[in-house]
Protein backbone atom coordinates (compact mmCIF):
# COMPACT_ATOMS: atom_id res chain seq x y z
CA UNK A 1 0.00 0.00 0.00
CA UNK A 2 1.43 3.54 -1.05
CA UNK A 3 2.06 5.96 1.90
CA UNK A 4 0.05 9.42 1.41
CA UNK A 5 1.42 12.45 3.80
CA UNK A 6 -2.56 13.10 5.62
CA UNK A 7 -3.95 16.48 5.54
CA UNK A 8 -6.06 18.64 3.08
CA UNK A 9 -6.48 16.54 -0.13
CA UNK A 10 -4.56 17.70 -3.00
CA UNK A 11 -1.99 17.75 -5.87
CA UNK A 12 0.48 19.89 -2.88
CA UNK A 13 -0.29 17.00 -0.14
CA UNK A 14 0.80 13.26 -2.33
CA UNK A 15 3.73 11.81 -2.22
CA UNK A 16 5.88 9.29 -0.10
CA UNK A 17 8.60 11.00 2.28
CA UNK A 18 11.82 10.72 0.84
CA UNK A 19 13.75 13.80 2.21
CA UNK A 20 15.92 13.01 5.38
CA UNK A 21 15.96 15.15 8.62
CA UNK A 22 18.71 17.22 7.54
CA UNK A 23 16.83 17.51 3.85
CA UNK A 24 13.78 18.75 5.30
CA UNK A 25 15.51 21.43 7.70
CA UNK A 26 17.55 23.06 3.96
CA UNK A 27 13.99 22.93 2.34
CA UNK A 28 12.59 25.14 4.95
CA UNK A 29 15.15 27.29 5.83
CA UNK A 30 15.84 27.94 2.33
CA UNK A 31 12.23 28.41 1.23
CA UNK A 32 11.57 30.59 4.10
CA UNK A 33 14.40 32.67 3.78
CA UNK A 34 13.68 33.23 -0.09
CA UNK A 35 10.47 33.93 0.35
CA UNK A 36 11.63 36.86 3.37
CA UNK A 37 13.70 38.51 0.32
CA UNK A 38 10.14 38.89 -1.45
CA UNK A 39 9.73 41.71 1.08
CA UNK A 40 12.62 43.93 -0.08
CA UNK A 41 11.09 46.23 -2.42
CA UNK A 42 12.42 45.50 -6.27
CA UNK A 43 11.68 47.60 -9.47
CA UNK A 44 9.52 44.89 -10.63
CA UNK A 45 6.86 43.23 -8.16
CA UNK A 46 6.74 40.74 -9.93
CA UNK A 47 10.02 39.42 -8.88
CA UNK A 48 8.52 40.46 -5.08
CA UNK A 49 5.72 37.85 -5.95
CA UNK A 50 7.87 34.73 -7.38
CA UNK A 51 10.05 34.89 -4.65
CA UNK A 52 7.36 34.47 -2.43
CA UNK A 53 5.60 31.91 -4.12
CA UNK A 54 8.93 30.05 -4.94
CA UNK A 55 9.70 30.60 -1.21
CA UNK A 56 6.74 29.06 0.25
CA UNK A 57 6.60 26.38 -2.17
CA UNK A 58 10.53 24.58 -0.83
CA UNK A 59 9.10 25.52 2.68
CA UNK A 60 5.99 23.48 2.73
CA UNK A 61 7.67 20.70 0.64
CA UNK A 62 10.31 20.78 3.11
CA UNK A 63 7.81 20.06 5.63
CA UNK A 64 5.78 17.44 4.05
CA UNK A 65 9.18 15.42 3.58
CA UNK A 66 8.52 14.90 -0.20
CA UNK A 67 10.04 16.30 -3.33
CA UNK A 68 8.62 15.65 -6.58
CA UNK A 69 12.18 16.23 -8.05
CA UNK A 70 14.06 13.90 -5.98
CA UNK A 71 11.94 11.69 -6.75
CA UNK A 72 12.30 11.84 -10.45
CA UNK A 73 16.10 11.95 -10.27
CA UNK A 74 16.84 9.12 -7.74
CA UNK A 75 16.13 5.72 -8.26
CA UNK A 76 14.56 4.10 -5.18
CA UNK A 77 14.49 0.58 -6.71
CA UNK A 78 10.85 0.50 -7.93
CA UNK A 79 11.29 1.33 -11.17
CA UNK A 80 14.55 1.83 -13.20
CA UNK A 81 12.44 2.99 -16.40
CA UNK A 82 11.34 6.65 -14.40
CA UNK A 83 13.42 9.04 -16.30
CA UNK A 84 13.43 6.95 -19.47
CA UNK A 85 10.09 8.31 -21.50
Amino acid sequence: MKHTNSGAPGLMTKGEPNLSTTERAAYIVAGLGLAAAAVKPRPNPLLNLLALAGGSYIAWRGYLGSCPVKAALVDSGHSRKRLAH
